[in-house]
């Protein structure tokens, strides 16, 4: 079952809208013009098939004189009731011998068709009806019981009409009507709810967008709560993110994976907020059982965001961003590819922004220096496929990380923002008011 995608513009969202809309007026206008055309013309067919058999009633007195051996005058009567509609008729026996039949119009080869024909014999208070097509001829056969009041069966009666030009006429063009009319209200309604239809969806993304902007506020006070109490800056977090999403995007990665990796990204360290200060802060080198309790910043962040269905895709990483390819990392000492790609896609940018950057208890290490560290950990720390890529990458992100401003960093997460979360697809006023969301 294909999903809708949420167009990126309000230009395509109104095209999709519109071609939606449109394409199932067209279809819902068909189906509703071929359900008319049929009850249209089903309902031509009963009447068209009570007028045959009203007509054969009026055999019905004579035809059972004759079957009861009353004179010959009989025959001249039946035939006399045979006119331009009423074309031939049949008197048969309780025995279901034919005892008279007369028609007019009709060809020998019509005659011996209905002749051959292994009639249905129907019981009393019933009647068989049939139409069929010969050449241009339309035509109805109607075989009727004979009996008395008292219920004795005296024979049948069989009576053959030809539906008239003018009755066909008259039931192609009440199809017609009806079929046009069921096939042109249906998008005519379309056209007529478009603009409540476009209404209420503008709206709906004008709220999906404030809600949008609230998480991504919420989350940007998160990481940026985490940066400045672990004595860092807010922009460790948009480097380490775009960082990740450029490495991604050369891997082709699919979207929703990235758009998950830019929420784990940004609120990677959050467990720290769980981390006592006295460890945190300590300025030098942390001891063993300090070390663990370090170490459980990671699950301290899923615990955090748990319960969040937003966030969570950020799980991964905000979990796994401290294992190792060798499975020498933690908290889950995973390995290989079962560690999830973005927690290994992060691990090479966020080991790469630490050592290129100042820290209070470091100076930043050279592009060179930090590549030679890395590369000696590929394999063991980093997956090699998304080192391979990173190293590509690594002369451009360093250049970023030496000449960006904030206001920088912050426009292109803006981007990234736009391209992985569909924000360009609410309305231009909304879209316009809400731009800041992470400056």
């Amino acid at each position: 079952m294909n999903n809708f995608v949420l167009p990126d513009t309000p230009r395509q969202l109104r095209l999709a809208l519109a071609l939606r809309l449109g394409v199932g007026a067209m279809a819902i206008g068909i189906l509703a013009g071929g359900i008319a055309y049929w009850a249209a013309s089903y309902e031509a067919e009963l009447r068209v098939k009570e007028l045959a058999i009203a007509g054969v009633r009026h055999f019905e007195s004579p035809a059972m004189r004759l079957a009861e051996g009353q004179i010959a005058s009989e025959h001249q009567e039946l035939t006399r009731l045979l006119g331009e509609e009423q074309v031939g008729m049949r008197v048969f026996g309780a025995d279901k011998r034919v005892l008279f039949e007369t028609w007019v119009g009709l060809p020998e080869s019509v005659l011996a068709s209905l002749r051959n024909v292994v009639l249905p014999w129907p019981k009393q208070g019933e009647s068989y009806t049939r139409s069929f097509r010969i050449g241009s001829d339309e035509l109805i056969q109607v075989l009727l019981p004979m009996a008395t009041e008292n219920g004795r069966l005296f024979g049948y009666v069989e009576g053959v009409s030809r539906i008239s030009e003018k009755e066909i006429e008259t039931r192609r063009r009440s199809i017609r009507h009806v079929a046009l009319a069921a096939s042109l209200s249906v998008p005519a309604a379309a056209l007529l709810l478009y603009p409540l239809m476009l209404a209420l969806l503008r709206r709906s993304n004008v709220l999906s967008r404030q809600l949008l902007d609230a998480n991504l506020s919420l989350i940007r006070s998160l990481g940026n709560a985490i940066a400045k109490r672990d004595a860092d800056t807010d922009a460790h977090n948009y480097r380490v993110t775009l960082f990740s999403v450029a490495i991604a995007e050369a891997l082709n990665v699919p979207t929703e994976t990235i758009s998950s990796l830019v929420l784990g990204a940004f609120l990677h360290d959050v467990g720290k907020i769980g981390i006592p200060d006295r460890i945190l802060l300590k300025p030098g080198m942390l001891d063993r059982d300090e070390i663990k309790v370090m170490q459980t910043h990671a699950v301290l962040g899923v615990e955090i965001v748990a319960g969040n269905p937003w966030l969570t895709g950020a799980e991964q990483t905000i979990r796994h961003h401290h294992e190792r390819f060798d499975g020498s990392g933690y908290p889950d000492g995973l390995s290989g590819t079962n560690i999830p790609l973005a927690a290994r896609i992060f691990a090479a940018a966020d080991v790469f922004d630490a050592l290129t950057s100042v820290r209070p208890y470091k100076g930043a290490i050279s592009l060179e220096e930090t590549l030679s560290i890395m590369a000696r950990e590929n394999g063991t720390h980093f997956d090699p496929e998304v080192f391979a890529t990173f190293f590509e990458l690594a002369p451009s992100l360093y250049a970023k990380s030496r000449t960006w401003e904030s206001d920088q960093w912050a426009t292109e997460l803006n981007s990234v923002v736009k391209r992985y979360f569909k924000t360009e697809a609410a309305p231009e006023g909304a879209a316009s008011r809400s731009d800041k969301s992470v400056d």
